[in-house]
């Protein structure tokens, strides 16, 4: 097997650059603030336009119509989404749900690489790849059952329920939505009741595609806290460089220096992770699972510190409703506790190379 390359290609680069460009013009972190007063008018015309260039066909392979990319170029387009807060579906679209259809043979796989459609797996956003899944029973031809915190469920039209007996294609209108107050709006989660709702089935052997899923979804949501911290450690560095205190420059007080050189190595130890989970998981190398387990365990908890440090050394101002150091800490502490907590993902990594308790 060849080394792993973990530095940015020449085309992840571009991606990147067409992607952050997109974003600046699009998605303004006042318009992600007002996601908090009921204003969701930001999420439909931002989505149009990352469908409208090919994001949400990402990972479907060229000859199912969509753009045949790989992880890596995934984990870039994550990490720009999240230096913004980006309130989009395309983690729990483009990247789970996605994976979860590609041994599939539905035409539903053509229709989210096209953004026609936009899916979500019912399962709780808090479900480890390793967790349990969600007892949803199949009587007859009639799906009955609630999944709670889903993720995605909002903005989808087709829901995608694992059984028993496979995998089954939901439209939402057949189901009961109701929405949560989250901590992160941004990501607003949701209550599914399935009452008796019939789908269509798209996989016959769920559970290694809906947990395949979890674990890109996982490896991937690292990227996308990395791209969190990022803006975190800049925007406060910046802050610090320009801000006076006692007739000196706040960056220049050791003590800081001290903070945000801990932080700076905590990033670029996270970027490490983030990119190797990236980079085997594209190359369906063995180790891609304990690589996912790894990246989370360190990165959910370096976005939170990054957010927490933004807040606290903007003093007064990063306590403020209009500053938008609040969205990332939100942010941040929401992924903490998805797709499995970094206690949970410790204790898998353990059983993954044999460390025992």
């Amino acid at each position: 097997m060849s080394e792993l390359d973990l530095l940015y290609t020449e085309i992840e680069e571009d991606l990147r650059s067409s992607v952050r460009d997109l974003l600046a013009d699009r998605c303004e972190l006042d318009a992600v603030t007002r996601i908090y007063d009921g204003d969701r008018s930001l999420v439909d015309g931002l989505w149009k336009s990352l469908v409208d260039i090919g994001l949400a066909g990402l990972l479907v392979p060229e000859d199912r119509g969509g753009q045949g990319a790989s992880a890596r170029e995934a984990a870039v387009v994550l990490e720009e989404l999240g230096r913004t807060a980006a309130p989009v579906p395309f983690l729990t679209s483009s990247v789970i749900a996605t994976t979860a259809l590609l041994d599939s043979d539905t035409a539903l796989l053509e229709q989210l690489a096209t953004g026609e459609r936009v899916a979500a797996l019912a399962v709780p956003w808090s479900a480890a790849p390793d967790a349990q899944l969600p007892a949803v029973r199949l009587e007859g031809d009639r799906l009955t059952g609630t999944v709670t915190s889903v993720a995605g469920a909002i903005e989808a039209d087709v829901l995608l329920v694992a059984t028993g007996s496979g995998l089954y294609a939901v439209d939402v209108s057949a189901v009961t939505v109701k929405p949560l107050v989250c901590l992160d709006m941004t990501r607003q989660l949701a209550d599914v009741t399935l009452d008796g709702a019939t789908g269509a089935l798209v996989l016959v052997d769920a559970e290694p595609a809906v947990r395949r899923a979890l674990d890109a979804g996982a490896a991937l949501m690292a990227s996308e806290q990395l791209g969190l911290s990022r803006w975190c450690l800049e925007t406060t560095v910046a802050y610090l460089q320009v801000r006076k205190q006692f007739g000196r420059v706040l960056g220049g007080f050791q003590a800081l220096k001290h903070r945000l050189a801990d932080l700076y190595t905590g990033v670029e130890s996270g970027a490490a992770a983030a990119r190797h989970a990236a980079a085997t998981s594209a190359e369906g190398d063995p180790d891609a699972t304990v690589a996912a387990s790894i990246a989370q365990a360190y990165l959910s908890d370096l976005a939170v510190r990054a957010a927490e440090e933004a807040v606290q050394l903007h003093g007064g101002i990063g306590m403020t409703w209009e500053h938008p150091a609040h969205l990332y800490l939100k942010r941040a502490k929401s992924d903490q506790i998805a797709l499995g907590t970094p206690g949970r993902h410790r204790v898998r990594l353990g059983a993954l190379v044999d460390l025992r308790p």
